[in-house]
């Protein structure tokens, strides 16, 4: 296995853990407002930690943080974003949607006129398909 040094610093893992434990909070508690009270809270914790300057104790306390987020990790966190496609379960989950190489053969032929040179390409692609097909030769 090839050692890859890590490119981010500190702060960006801290910021990064503050930012997971705020969308955590918003997984568990519904009303607005005890959501932002608990934000306050924790934002107080991190605070509490901000003039660590010891490295070894700075990355204690990151651990102690990580872990302490994976063990609270809400089985069904409700934090989506609209414009995040790959997430399944996201509003924007299976939006776009590829159709089928067989709606093309349904197309009006004044609507396939519009593309004569694909729609060339693609019939002879179509009929040599078939005869590989025949042939036996297509895996």
């Amino acid at each position: 296995m090839a050692f890859a040094p890590e490119l981010r610093t500190h702060a960006q893992k801290v910021c990064t853990l503050y930012k997971k434990a705020m969308r955590l909070i918003e997984s568990y508690y519904g009303a607005r407002f005890v959501v932002r009270y608990h934000q306050v809270l924790l934002r107080a914790r991190f605070d509490k930690h901000k003039c660590e300057k010891d490295p070894k104790e700075q990355r204690r306390l990151y651990w102690v943080g990580e872990n302490e987020l994976f063990e609270k990790t809400h089985p069904i966190p409700i934090a989506k974003f609209a414009k995040s496609v790959g997430i399944a379960g996201g509003p924007a989950y299976a939006r776009v949607v590829e159709p089928p190489d067989w709606v093309l053969d349904y197309w009006h032929p004044l609507e396939k006129a519009q593309y004569p040179e694909y729609f060339y390409r693609r019939e002879a692609r179509k009929c040599e398909y078939i005869k590989h097909w025949n042939d036996g030769t297509l895996m």
